[in-house]
Formats: structure tokens, sequence, C-alpha cells
């Protein structure tokens, strides 16, 4: 499946780091209460697995894997419920591997060549990773002049106050953040703030006209 797809008309997607299963469910619930039922769970720790199985229990939630950087892991995040992956860099043993399992992966690009790879494994989605340190929307327009074929879902260090820009340039498909997810909002169980902010991260990413059908 393509990530317009599975993504739908979701346009921010939280990056969630979070180690406790048992605070999944409430930050589920907050996301959906939000109207931003969307998460990508990252592998940055031991039990991100078992969040991420608790949260892709709730039907209402589209919920992925982030960091994932072997085939190993695309298989534990398959199992635990993972409808696509996301990866820091192009791995194309992570990418052969979610395509065995017709799961949909976005790989981490910070370059042409890095996106030729990509176009060369069959995909037109791409991370552009870190976006903000790798010179952030001026190179989001950069590649595209180069591959208008292909879409971005930018992430690393972008903000409420940096995501519109990025979201008003047609070749971007959706952008990665934390701001709502900020991990010390979850340990402090601040889920009202996540919801509020959720709701927040709606509002600016309304979908365009000119992203529907666009190719992913």
């Amino acid at each position: 499946m393509s990530s317009a797809d599975v993504l739908g008309s979701h346009r921010v997607v939280p990056v969630v780091v979070l180690d406790d299963a048992g605070a999944a469910d409430d930050l589920g619930a907050a996301l959906v209460a939000g109207g931003l039922p969307v998460a990508e769970v990252t592998f940055r720790t031991p039990g991100a697995a078992a969040v991420l199985a608790r949260m892709a229990a709730r039907p209402e939630l589209l919920v992925g894997a982030g960091t994932v950087i072997t085939a190993a892991q695309v298989d534990l995040a398959h199992q635990a419920g993972a409808r696509f992956v996301v990866s820091p860099g192009l791995s194309a043993a992570v990418v052969r591997r979610c395509q065995e399992l017709d799961l949909t992966v976005i790989p981490g690009v910070s370059t042409a060549s890095e996106i030729i790879a990509a176009l060369d494994l069959g995909l037109e989605t791409v991370k552009l990773f870190p976006a903000e340190a790798c010179g952030g929307l001026p190179t989001v327009k950069a590649l595209a002049a180069a591959f208008p074929q292909v879409r971005f879902v930018p992430t690393g260090g972008i903000t409420v106050d940096s995501a519109p820009a990025y979201l008003a340039h047609p070749a971007v498909r959706a952008v990665g953040g934390s701001w709502m997810v900020a991990p010390d909002l979850l340990a402090a169980g601040r889920w009202d703030e996540v919801t509020a902010r959720s709701e927040a991260a709606v509002r600016l990413a309304t979908p365009t006209s000119a992203l529907t059908g666009a190719p992913s």
C-alpha cells in the first residue's frame, strides 16, 4: 500500500518516545480526543513494541513504528500491529522486508543520491531527516525541483511554528513532530495538554486539494 492509502488525510504524525506500555491507552485516548488518531512509536526504548501493540489494539488509531533500522525490527513491528514503518535512513534490507510483508515503509533521506536509491527500490515517499538540521524547507524545495515525483515527510526539529510552512509546500505529504507528545508531557501524564496540542496540530494541517490524489 502507498503512504497516501495508509496515512489518508493525516498530515501531522506525532512521533512518540514512550517506554511505559501502561500509559499507551491514555496516550491513544488523548490523540483520538484531539482528532489526531495517528502515531509513530519509535523503537528507541525497550518497551516500544509493547507500547505499539497496546496502541494498535485501538481500531480508531493508525499506528506505525519509527526508528526501524533492521529487518528484524520490521518483523517485530509487524507482529505488534504496525501499519507503517519509518526509518531514519535508507536500508535496502528494511525496505525489502517491508515490501515482502506489504507494509508501507517511509525511509529517511537527506541527499539526492539517497532519493535515487529509494526510487530504485520502488518508493516515491521519503522522510527528510533530520529536516531542520539538513536545511529545512529550502532543502525540500531544492530536492522537489529535481524529483517532482517524490513526496516528502520532513521530520526532525519541526515545531508547531515551523510546520505550517512545510505543509504549504505541495511536495510535502506530511510532517512528523513531537511537540504534541513531548516526553515531559507523557511522563507527567498531562493527557489534556496532549489533546489540546493535537487539536491545534489538526487545525494547522487541514488537507488541501493540491495533495488529494498526489503521488505517494
